[in-house]
């Protein structure tokens, strides 16, 4: 059974997804959430994990110098005995530390089709948006290893959705979050059997 630790920042959507597949969907027997952390107190995906009788823990970054942030958060995820970290709308970047001493074991989830709509300042609504302005066809969702830098690291996953004339961000935004939560524990279950 593998440990994950899944990372919030907001409402933690992913979380739930991820949550309800080591429950009783794809990941049930070979995953569990071990622990839920965040960089914001007031994320609701906090509130999910309670809900679940998950542990978790708020380091609020900004009563913490970083050193100290990044120190306690790399703490946890020994004291939990992390095999996998999972992004899930984690908006702080992650520090060297942590990049290093879990290589090729961070997920993140991302609301575009990498590499496009990719980087620092894309995540949320503002992918969206550029996504309809661009007049893209097709939007979807990439699951892939974080790496240090924003969206670069090596794709497990992707899938699509299409996108009509019609399409608002916000119809887009939909469509795509059915995708992520469709798409994360798959590819958490690749990684975790490409690694036996």
């Amino acid at each position: 059974m593998k440990r994950l630790a899944v990372l919030v920042s907001g409402g933690g959507s992913n979380l739930q997804s991820i949550i309800d597949s080591t429950r009783n969907g794809i990941l049930k027997g070979i995953a569990e959430v071990s622990i839920v952390i965040s960089n914001n107190p007031n994320a609701f995906g906090l509130q999910r994990a309670n809900k679940e009788n998950i542990k978790n823990i708020a380091f609020d970054y900004k009563l913490m110098n970083p050193e100290e942030y990044d120190k306690q958060m790399l703490s946890a995820l020994k004291d939990y005995k992390v095999d996998l970290i999972c992004m899930a709308g984690y908006l702080k970047k992650l520090p060297d530390i942590i990049v290093n001493e879990y290589k090729n074991k961070i997920l993140n989830i991302h609301p575009a089709l990498l590499p496009k709509f990719g980087g620092k300042g894309m995540y949320g609504h503002f992918v969206h948006e550029a996504v309809v302005k661009a007049k893209e066809k097709k939007s979807g969702a990439t699951v892939h290893f974080a790496d240090g830098n924003y969206d670069t690291g090596k794709i497990i996953i992707q899938n699509t959705i299409d996108i009509l004339e019609s399409d608002t961000a916000d119809d887009v935004a939909k469509k795509v979050l059915g995708i992520e939560h469709e798409i994360y524990p798959q590819a958490i279950k690749k990684v975790i059997e490409d690694k036996q």
